[in-house]
């Protein structure tokens, strides 16, 4: 069976012409998608040179032809300077092995940073729920790209630290490079990402105390430029935990939207975090009924799974509103597609647009505020 690891190794001798490194070492060969018999991946290229990068192409298809790979398809893009720089082209940034020393080092005077400026008007909102398994990360990153549509300025903060997902639900195959001293994050359907996910090598667990989850959540905060940001969306861990209480304290201004399923069990889970939220002042902007029905696309008759009501009864305990209803689905997306996601609907999909009505009420009450 083909997989990414396979496709990796077959590939990894190809070196970089100048530097003799290899190119999957170097993470230059990545985007890695399969689809049955057919490849697609993205060739970073230092050269600008035509025919040099027409010979890694050569390359890469003959060694995947060879080893019964007929249908390549590949994307060529030129290096950044961030990534010239980590990759050796040049002294005149840092480099950082992100896997062994995340964040660490970086950030001198970056407390002064728009993101965390007292005056900033970014809006800070974070996405809780009681329980896992409700899809509150799926609500975080399709809400957050429905807000890049938008035309909005949207950052997430995979504050999961345990479950990050975020990364691998968009679809993210990058790492956050540094440029002049600063961490960047990355960058996908228009939203800026930073996730523990990107620190931690083949999925291992992460296998941390409290304090060590606090202080990661403020250097993603205080130690990343962001840049200008309208809304900065965090995905909490589920439950009432140690970072949940971090966030708390550490963004007072923060607002909350809370996911639950219908069922009437994970409603009532859910109001612990509303109640945690409403304890420590932090302004609950509505609730997000998750997987609400299963609607048949042949005859559109809705089959309620979990249940009915579970949101409604919620925002009522919570004295909030019902922002959405999102059904249960699947996005129908193909890993040969360039904007290739697992997890991230498109806008002219019927799930797509309950994301942008979703959207569309958040930018709303925020502006009431």
């Amino acid at each position: 069976m083909v997989t990414k690891e396979w496709i990796q190794a077959a590939l990894r001798p190809i070196a970089d012409p100048k530097l003799g490194r290899s190119l999957v070492e170097m993470q230059w060969i990545r985007d890695i998608m399969i689809k049955e018999e057919r490849i697609s991946l993205t060739l970073v290229s230092q050269d600008k040179d035509h025919a040099a990068n027409e010979a890694i192409e050569r390359e890469i298809r003959e060694r995947l032809q060879q080893a019964g790979i007929q249908e390549v398809h590949i994307r060529i893009r030129n290096a950044s300077e961030s990534e010239l720089a980590e990759a050796g082209y040049s002294q005149t940034h840092p480099t950082q092995d992100t896997d062994k020393a995340p964040l660490k080092g970086h950030g001198a005077g970056l407390e002064s940073l728009p993101l965390l400026d007292p005056n900033s008007k970014v809006k800070f909102i974070a996405i809780a729920s009681g329980k896992g398994g409700v899809g509150k990360s799926t609500v975080t990153v399709n809400l957050a790209a429905a807000l890049a549509r938008m035309g909005q300025r949207v950052g997430i903060i995979d504050a999961d630290i345990y479950g990050f997902s975020v990364p691998d639900m968009m679809g993210i195959e990058e790492v956050p490079h540094v440029e002049n001293g600063q961490m960047l994050p990355v960058e996908r359907f228009d939203v800026k990402v930073m996730s523990m996910g990107f620190f931690v090598r083949e999925n291992n667990p992460v296998v941390w105390r409290g304090p060590m989850l606090g202080r990661m959540i403020r250097q993603f905060l205080s130690e990343v430029n962001w840049g200008e940001l309208d809304y900065m969306l965090l995905d909490l861990p589920p439950g009432t935990g140690d970072i949940a209480l971090d966030v708390h304290q550490i963004l007072p201004q923060s607002k909350e939207i809370i996911v639950t399923t219908p069922h009437a069990t994970a409603a009532y889970v859910a109001a612990r975090a509303g109640a945690m939220a409403i304890q420590t002042d932090h302004e609950i902007v509505g609730v997000v009924e998750n997987m609400a029905f299963y609607e048949c696309t042949s005859c559109g008759e809705r089959e309620y799974v979990f249940g009915k009501g579970g949101g409604a009864r919620l925002a009522e305990t919570l004295s909030t509103d019902l922002l959405a209803q999102i059904p249960l689905g699947s996005p129908d997306n193909h890993p040969s597609e360039p904007d290739f996601s697992p997890s991230v609907y498109k806008d002219d999909t019927p799930i797509g647009r309950r994301y942008d009505d979703l959207a569309a009420v958040v930018i709303q009450k925020c502006k009431e505020d």
